[in-house]
């Protein structure tokens, strides 16, 4: 597909400066740009744009032009984006349409515009709103309710008695409303605690690739609106997470756990049984929480600190050994043994 550098900037209501009737074959990024393609170039990175053979760019209202046009836009990133979706993009399943290796169970409620991709399964009562997208090998199991424009990614597996709202996407080999993990030491043995619960997922979240949230033990674990659920999140049974929230991948919620609205998880923290974490507060990375974390802070580390607190704590271990050496000068001098 080849459009000008001025369709372009009509399709992310940009300003042209230079050439607007320059033609454009591709978008890709600075490093693998090529001749006749448009680039996202923005202030870190001019020098690898003059070096960089590509004929346009999307850029902020701060990048000079240097000969080239440029798509000057308030958000390059998102506008970029934007055009690569329009020249590489590939056409959406034929709505409405039903994959004949499909199984759709005859009690079953598809509302128009619903696409079943091969081997996909939707069970016994269950419904799907207008234009969701089941793609290959998703499994939707009884009694769940899928709202409009809800997309399943292949070999995605939701559980019986689930509810996803309007705009949920799911990422491939994801797992909804699989049983938490709850058990009694019994008689010499692990007794198995039923798990008679399901999972409420609301409007415009996203679940990463791997991902798994586990049904409640008698009610629902929920997930609330907007929030956005990385790779390899692991969330258990009864947790009840806020909106908005952001949980990046390997991040792991033990049972009973809540968290408030615009919390953000950083990459592999870990948060214990029945605590809670309050709105807006902000994780760092392998931050593991055992007692409750207050409204909008900071916390690093295990066991988890306020932010200062633990820059400062691992500051000073930087320093330890050299603590130690005036430690045991300072005993010497004062005729104090060291203790073995």
């Amino acid at each position: 597909m080849t459009v000008t550098v001025r369709q372009l900037a009509d399709w992310v209501r940009g300003e042209v400066l230079g050439d607007g009737d320059l033609p454009i074959a591709d978008a890709r990024p600075l490093a693998d740009a090529r001749p006749g393609d448009i680039t996202l170039v923005d202030d870190r990175h001019l020098g690898a744009w003059h070096a960089c053979p590509a004929a346009a760019a999307v850029a902020p209202p701060s990048v000079p032009v240097n000969g080239r046009p440029l798509i000057r836009v308030a958000d390059p990133l998102m506008a970029f984006a934007g055009i690569v979706q329009r020249l590489r993009g590939r056409p959406p399943l034929p709505a409405g349409t039903v994959d004949p290796s499909a199984h759709v169970h005859p009690t079953a409620k598809l509302a128009a515009g619903v696409s079943v991709g091969p081997f996909a399964v939707v069970g016994e009562g269950t419904e799907v709103g207008a234009g969701a997208v089941l793609h290959a090998g998703a499994v939707v199991g009884r009694g769940c309710r899928l709202g409009a424009d809800v997309t399943l990614h292949p070999r995605v597996v939701v559980y019986d008695d689930c509810t996803l709202g309007d705009r949920v996407v799911v990422h491939a080999n994801a797992v909804i409303g699989a049983d938490g993990f709850g058990y009694r030491f019994q008689d010499g043995r692990h007794a198995k605690v039923p798990q008679l619960g399901w999972v409420e997922v609301e409007a415009d979240v996203e679940i990463g690739a791997g991902s798994t949230i586990d049904r409640g033990t008698f009610g629902p674990t929920r997930i609330g609106a907007g929030t956005k659920i990385d790779n390899l999140v692991m969330i258990g049974h009864n947790v009840q997470i806020g909106r908005h929230n952001v949980l990046a991948a390997q991040v792991g919620i033990a049972g009973s756990s809540t968290t408030g609205d615009y919390v953000v998880m950083a990459g592999q923290c870990g948060v214990a049984d029945h605590m809670h974490v309050g709105d807006r507060v902000v994780l760092g990375a392998k931050t593991g929480v055992i007692t409750d974390i207050p409204p909008g802070t900071r916390y690093l580390g295990y066991p988890a600190r306020p932010e200062g607190l633990k820059k400062r704590v691992w500051v000073t271990q930087d320093h330890l050994p050299e603590m130690r050496r005036d430690l045991k000068k300072i005993k010497a001098a004062l005729g104090m043994e060291e203790a073995g």
